[in-house]
């Protein structure tokens, strides 16, 4: 997997967009203390910076060698790489011990991890109690009517060279992920690989003209989502009603 971003590393600053700054307020408004978050499959860095306005300090680690060495950087966020290789006792220490951290949060990345191995590792680091996980994506963009059934259709065409582990981002919007969190309440390089140019010149100016030519600069709504939760709690007592429910935030 982390070979797959080694190959894009340096273009996932103009790929990748924004996420909505009230996302960052809402989850920064469900921990009680602010101190350290630890955002993991950072990428070009897009969403720690975002953690950074309301965290003391942000740890913004990835398995691609190549993701960090092209991050945004930023006085409050440190940069790591965290080979698949690294125990996870060292993982732990890195980030900053058992317990210390007041948030972790993974954007558009989660569907690619050993989900058996990280969440033990999440409920380790996470503060308890307080300390908060989210997880977030988006599986489309809308553009305008003439531009959207042309992605619509690309898409369509392409599915069989996207890699099985994002099929629970782009079919379902991680309505099927499993989420073992107490709720808060809240392709392309693969096909490239075999020989085969999904961007050909026919396809380019397809998606040029019904965007309305390379020098318009339209509004482009990417369609996200969000999973938020915290440790669970252990309890002889008769569990009480939840108040929530895993949400998806859209924008």
């Amino acid at each position: 997997m982390a070979g797959l971003f080694n190959k894009q590393a340096e273009i996932y600053l103009d790929a990748r967009p924004n996420y909505p700054p009230h996302w960052y307020s809402m989850l920064a408004a469900l921990t009680p203390q602010h101190s350290l978050a630890w955002d993991v499959g950072m990428g070009n860095g897009q969403a720690a910076l975002g953690v950074a306005e309301h965290y003391e300090q942000v740890i913004a680690t990835d398995v691609s060698e190549a993701q960090p060495k092209c991050a945004i950087p930023h006085p409050r966020v440190k940069y790591l790489h965290t080979p698949l290789s690294l125990p996870d006792d060292e993982i732990v220490r890195l980030i900053g011990g058992e317990g210390s951290v007041d948030l972790v949060t993974v954007a558009q990345a989660v569907h690619w991890f050993d989900l058996p191995t990280f969440y033990p590792l999440v409920a380790r680091l996470l503060r308890k109690p307080g300390g908060v996980f989210a997880v977030w994506g988006y599986n489309d963009i809308a553009v305008s009517p003439t531009f959207d059934p042309v992605m619509k259709r690309f898409h369509d065409t392409t599915l069989t060279f996207w890699n099985e582990k994002i099929q629970c981002i782009f079919v379902d919007g991680y309505k099927t992920l499993p989420f073992p969190f107490e709720s808060v309440g809240l392709g392309l390089t693969t096909a490239k690989d075999q020989g085969v140019d999904l961007l050909s010149e026919r396809v380019v100016k397809e998606f040029e003209t019904a965007w309305g030519g390379s020098q318009v600069v339209p509004s482009v709504t990417y369609k996200a989502f969000m999973l938020e939760g915290k440790v669970k709690r252990v309890s002889t007592n008769p569990p009480s009603s939840r108040t929530g429910s895993n949400k998806l935030s859209n924008q």
